[in-house]
């Protein structure tokens, strides 16, 4: 291949990307070399089947995957902020819709639920470690592979431009002939592999991992989602395994699975595609509401009301999000009775999701409401969820859907449930288990700084949106005239991005400054919480538990219930009196990062169609296998001296 078409020249905005990934690249490699870095990296990260560690690194990985979309948002309002702008062209401007929602979706979202999973669930169900933990670092790692394959289209080969949904017969061979579409394809199958690991690693950990006691209704809500969204994972996630595998034939092999001239049909692309895509919707939301339940019922030093209701509405959620997905293309022309179908039950999911508005605020209800900052997240969560419910069940109805349908009224829908459901609901997760990742706080004043400016851009950014769609700006076009009037809309909704970017610079000095300044938490308890992760000291110890708490007869918030019992040594109510023991635990192991390499190996392959490096890297991912097949010293015992030594360091005498 020629290079002038390897290597993505002719733009200087890319250009200045491709400098800036070299500068930083050199800057890491030197920071590592000088400081001798390279040990610790392998030994405590790279390696590591921790799934405390490997949280974070998801959270890291997410961070930076929001500033990549994040820029592709800024780019993309500054060349709508005035109508004949031609501050992109349009074929750049293709590719960075198409890259924002891929990488938001897939490569923010999903790594920051997978980050909030790894962090917490273990210690609320009272376990040292998740049932897979290899397994688990596997799941990371190819999430990862996955995103860098994606990230390196914008320099190499040209970045994927048939939008986040790859819709045929755009993404076909015929009309996208070069390798961007290769890159979203591979990239997805990669990390969907990864996600659908740990959908099921985190079932069989709930189910079989609790502590001894706890009973299914007796589990924090935020396991309960994360029980809903792992079966809404395992049964979704095939199905785009499937879809991404039938295009990819189309397009390597001269398959015809969605050409029409072949015999295909891309509208059943369509359907499997968001088959997967709006059980999607819920895996990266139902989580969200798991944490505002926690930090709801935490922060008005109440129990959570009608937990029952909360735990029965996320089964159900996860239930009928299977049976919405034709409400994206009513106006594919299914007929009447289809439509209807669809709308119904599209209109009934509603009902579970505000049962649970319902009960936050009726926790909220004559209680002792503190206003830390995971608590402004959930208060601004609410209202702009309601509206974007509201506008959900507008989108339901399926003959003003046609008017709604690929308009600005849509965009500003489901950036209201995503970006006021999930970000902020992660950003809730964030900053209440931050102490216990970390062991200091956040520092408040600069979080609600960030917390203002993500509310106040979200709304000037996208309740114009709302009145652009009633307006007939449609999505996806880059350019237009004075004359439609969309104008004064377009650069308010323009400023509004600005003043998010404006929160996320504050985040980002939120963590540096708190790094040094923050306040530590000595307490292990910072937040006076309900649940069993507040028991041990923070950050939490590798192995979690030096005693595996029991709960018999204890019944919800366990945590909660032993403060109450004795105050001045709430663990000894938790814990039974017997000599320590040496905890079982398993060996760090670099295959699962080698396990990524090759996968990325494999898929840069054939996204340039050579063979040869394809089968190099799908040959080396069976030679992890089967090494991994053959090892036999895979963990180890704890000594109970390093446990003592370990507590006693955390400020904790066993």
């Amino acid at each position: 291949m020629n290079n002038s078409h390897f290597f993505v020249t002719g733009d200087p905005m890319i250009l200045g990307a491709d400098i800036s990934i070299i500068v930083a690249s050199l800057g890491i490699l030197f920071v590592l070399t000088y400081f001798k870095l390279w040990g610790w990296l392998w030994r405590e990260w790279l390696t590591t089947v921790d799934h405390k560690k490997i949280g974070i690194m998801y959270v890291i990985a997410a961070l930076l995957m929001l500033f990549r979309g994040g820029v592709d948002a800024i780019l993309m309002r500054i060349q709508l902020a005035y109508p004949n702008m031609h501050f992109l062209e349009a074929e750049h401007y293709n590719e960075i819709f198409t890259t924002h929602g891929t990488i938001m979706i897939l490569f923010m979202a999903m790594p920051l639920i997978f980050a909030m999973m790894n962090i917490a669930i273990p210690l609320q169900i009272g376990a040292r470690d998740v049932a897979y933990p290899f397994l688990n670092a596997i799941s990371f790692w190819l999430f990862f592979m996955g995103a860098m394959l994606l990230n390196l289209s914008f320099v190499i080969g040209g970045s994927p431009n048939a939008g986040w949904v790859g819709y045929p017969p755009l993404s076909e061979l015929a009309l996208n002939p070069g390798p961007g579409e290769n890159f979203y394809i591979l990239s997805i199958q990669i990390s969907g592999i990864g996600s659908l690991a740990t959908g099921i690693n985190f079932l069989i950990t709930i189910l079989k991992m609790r502590a001894p006691g706890m009973k299914l209704m007796d589990m924090p809500l935020f396991t309960w989602s994360i029980l809903a969204t792992s079966i809404i994972i395992i049964a979704a996630f095939p199905v785009l395994t499937i879809v991404m595998a039938l295009l990819f034939l189309d397009r390597f092999g001269g398959g015809h699975f969605f050409t029409m001239t072949g015999g295909g049909d891309p509208m059943m692309y369509v359907n499997l595609f968001w088959i997967w895509g709006h059980p999607e919707v819920y895996i990266v939301v139902l989580p969200a509401f798991g944490i505002f339940s926690e930090v709801v019922s935490v922060f008005s030093k109440k129990r959570t009301f009608g937990y029952t209701s909360m735990v029965v509405s996320l089964m159900l959620i996860a239930f009928y999000s299977y049976f919405t997905w034709v409400h994206h293309f009513f106006t594919m022309g299914a007929g009447a009775d289809v439509n209807t179908f669809f709308a119904v039950s599209t209109m009934l999911i509603a009902i579970p999701t505000g049962v649970k508005i319902f009960n936050w605020l009726l926790t909220m209800y004559k209680g002792r409401v503190k206003m830390t900052e995971p608590m402004l997240w959930t208060l601004g969560f609410i209202p702009c969820f309601l509206v974007g419910g509201a506008t959900g069940v507008m989108l339901a109805v399926a003959p003003a859907d046609y008017q709604y349908h690929n308009n600005y009224f849509l965009i500003a829908h489901f950036h209201q449930v995503l970006i006021g459901g999930t970000v902020f609901g992660m950003f809730a997760g964030l900053t209440y288990w931050w102490p216990k990742m970390f062991g200091f706080k956040l520092n408040l004043t600069l979080g609600k700084w960030a917390f203002w400016c993500w509310n106040i851009g979200w709304y000037v950014c996208f309740m114009p949106q709302y009145a652009l769609g009633f307006m007939g700006m449609t999505r996806r076009i880059y350019t237009y005239g004075w004359d439609r009037g969309w104008a004064p809309y377009n650069l308010v909704s323009t400023i509004g991005a600005f003043i998010m970017a404006i929160g996320f610079l504050f985040q980002v000095w939120q963590i540096v400054y708190s790094i040094k300044y923050g306040e530590r938490d000595t307490t292990g308890d910072p937040w006076d919480a309900h649940t069993l992760e507040w028991s041990i000291p923070s950050p939490a110890p590798y192995y979690n538990f030096a005693r595996v708490p029991d709960v018999t007869g204890v019944g919800k918030d366990a945590w909660w219930e032993a403060k109450k019992e004795n105050e001045k040594d709430a663990y000894r109510e938790l814990v039974k009196e017997e000599p320590l023991e040496p905890i079982h635990y398993p060996k760090n192991s670099g295959i699962p990062f080698f396990m990524g390499v090759f996968f990325f190996i494999a898929g840069f392959g054939f996204t340039f169609h050579w063979i040869w490096m394809g089968v190099i890297g799908l040959a080396g991912v069976g030679l992890c296998l089967i090494t991994r097949s053959f090892q036999y010293d895979t963990d180890y015992y704890i000594p109970v001296e390093e446990i003592r030594a370990t507590e006693a360091r955390l400020g904790r005498e066993l």
